[in-house]
């Protein structure tokens, strides 16, 4: 079918065209293919001013998910919320599915790299036919102005270990990859699981090392896991941290020898999970909606069912609805999950809700979790499973301003306060909603004149049987303990600010767990 190329003098909002065609730039040793694959995405947001940009896909990564997939392009673009059209332009790949990454190998025997201010002046004729008249700037020279946009993230390379296909999230891949730490922070070895509906998002990665360090190719190595308690996620330790607002709670539990109980809506590979029940000595019940994501949980990173773990698969918001029924009436004594699982161990309320979804479509305005968890009818369920003095900590990825004010609006409808963690990466925000007013939060307010900055006074130190179980912050790795939470506490009366410094427990707490100062 031929391409009809006046398609592009106009802009159509999520509008995804692709085609190949001849690579007529080999000579610049920067695309190694016969064939170029040229993607244009139109934004599903409308604007008066428009604007144009490109991008080059990385050699080597022409298969990744976040380039030859129209989620990807999605996410990439809704990341430029003032660009109407984003065009992809890179190698024509022979897969079309996910391989492995390796940067030495991807120049295909060439010598040589080109400039790149060289290649993308070649291919403007290529975008001038690709925008709208429209959008047509012109400097002094007569030129038109089309931006180029580079990608880069931390990952060195990759190794593909296998691609699933699950009833409820479709395909899946598990991939072993080599990253390059922020701050000369070295190098690490993550296992992670990506999504093809949300390929740009991780939805879990762990910490893995290689049983033999003598290797050049990652092809050539089996990886084991570091079981070390260190949360890698950069959202997951947020996350934890958030149980700080109710610490004096869970240290009176645990004092009395009772486990707090903890929901987590979505497992993906456990991480989590694990965390809370080996390193905080949590009772954890986890619901997740595709059985061969918590089969991979199992295989690839490690995840077992145990005394204190217990997983179900379910439908999450459908889980909670027939839960809150259930707690209401008889609690959970003596009911049996669909799979078989007792819940005697859970008879009351959760003392913590942790949700940690994704949206599964990022054209609705939120990467995560799903619009319905912040319908009111969810956020009501989700406060009668708490207890008294429970909290639900969400990690929660907006793609404007807009929508995430809205997501405000309607937990200060539903619950006492709601405090929030920006992570600082500039997507997730983590929200700390409870159930009833928190009058036991220790801190106290800085000196800066016409400030309303708290610092938390304390570190978290759960007690159980007189022994010292890890506290979150012990448990985290020297650099997330440098990260400074950024806590607004949302009541439906006063908006106050709270900072929780972790750096200033940094000696205390690696004490506490044995490890060097």
């Amino acid at each position: 079918m031929a391409l009809d190329s006046t398609a592009f003098k106009t802009i159509v909002p999520s509008r995804y065209i692709t085609f190949t065609i001849p690579n007529l730039l080999l000579h610049l040793h920067h695309f190694n293919s016969s064939q170029l694959r040229i993607a244009v995405l139109d934004s599903p947001a409308t604007s008066e001013s428009i604007q144009i940009a490109a991008m080059l896909v990385p050699t080597g990564r022409e298969s990744d998910w976040y380039f030859s997939t129209e989620q990807g392009h999605l996410q990439l673009i809704l990341n430029f919320p003032q660009l109407s059209r984003l065009v992809l332009i890179g190698n024509s790949s022979n897969s079309t599915n996910p391989t492995s990454y390796n940067p030495l190998l991807c120049t295909d025997g060439v010598a040589g790299v080109a400039n790149l201010s060289v290649v993308e002046e070649n291919l403007m004729p290529l975008l001038i036919e690709l925008i709208p008249r429209s959008a047509f700037c012109r400097t002094g020279d007569g030129l038109c102005e089309i931006p180029f946009l580079s990608y880069e993230d931390e990952v060195v390379r990759s190794l593909v270990l296998d691609r699933c296909v699950g009833e409820f999230v479709g395909e899946m891949l598990i991939e072993d990859v080599e990253l390059e730490l922020e701050d000369g922070g070295g190098r690490e070895f993550r296992r992670r699981l990506r999504f093809k509906r949300m390929p740009n998002l991780v939805q879990t990665q762990i910490k893995i090392r290689p049983k033999n360090v003598d290797f050049v190719n990652m092809e050539e190595v089996e990886f084991e896991i570091v079981d070390d308690g260190v949360l890698v996620h950069p959202y997951l330790t947020p996350m934890v941290a958030g149980l700080s607002v109710i610490r004096s709670f869970l240290d009176a539990k645990i004092g009395n020898g009772i486990k707090p109980k903890a929901l987590c809506l979505g497992v993906g590979g456990g991480a989590l999970l694990g965390f809370l029940s080996s390193q905080l000595g949590l009772q954890v019940l986890g619901i997740e909606a595709d059985n061969v994501v918590l089969e991979v949980a199992r295989r690839y990173f490690g995840l077992e069912r145990g005394s204190s773990i217990h997983l179900c698969v379910g439908d999450a918001l459908d889980t909670i609805g027939k839960f809150a029924t259930q707690v209401e009436s008889d609690g959970f004594r003596g009911y049996v999950l669909e799979n078989g699982e007792h819940l005697n161990d859970f008879d009351g309320k959760f003392d913590v809700i942790m949700i940690d979804l994704d949206a599964t479509d990022s054209n609705i305005g939120m990467s995560a979790p799903p619009l319905a968890f912040f319908h009111k009818s969810a956020l009501l369920a989700i406060r009668t499973l708490l207890s008294k003095d429970g909290v639900v900590i969400i990690n929660v990825i907006p793609s404007n301003q807009t929508s995430y004010k809205l997501v405000i609006t309607e937990f200060k409808e539903v619950f006492a306060e709601l405090y929030e963690i920006d992570v600082g990466n500039e997507d997730n925000f983590v929200l700390i909603a409870s159930a009833s007013k928190i009058g036991h939060v220790s801190v106290h307010r800085q000196t800066t004149p016409g400030t309303n900055i708290y610092n938390i006074q304390r570190p978290i130190v759960y007690l159980q049987n007189s022994k010292v179980v890890r506290p979150c912050q012990a448990a985290l790795s020297q650099a997330s303990l440098q990260f400074l939470c950024k806590l607004q506490i949302n009541t439906r009366h006063a908006l106050t600010t709270v900072q929780l410094q972790f750096m200033q427990f940094l000696p205390q707490l690696l004490q506490l767990t044995g490890s060097p100062v």
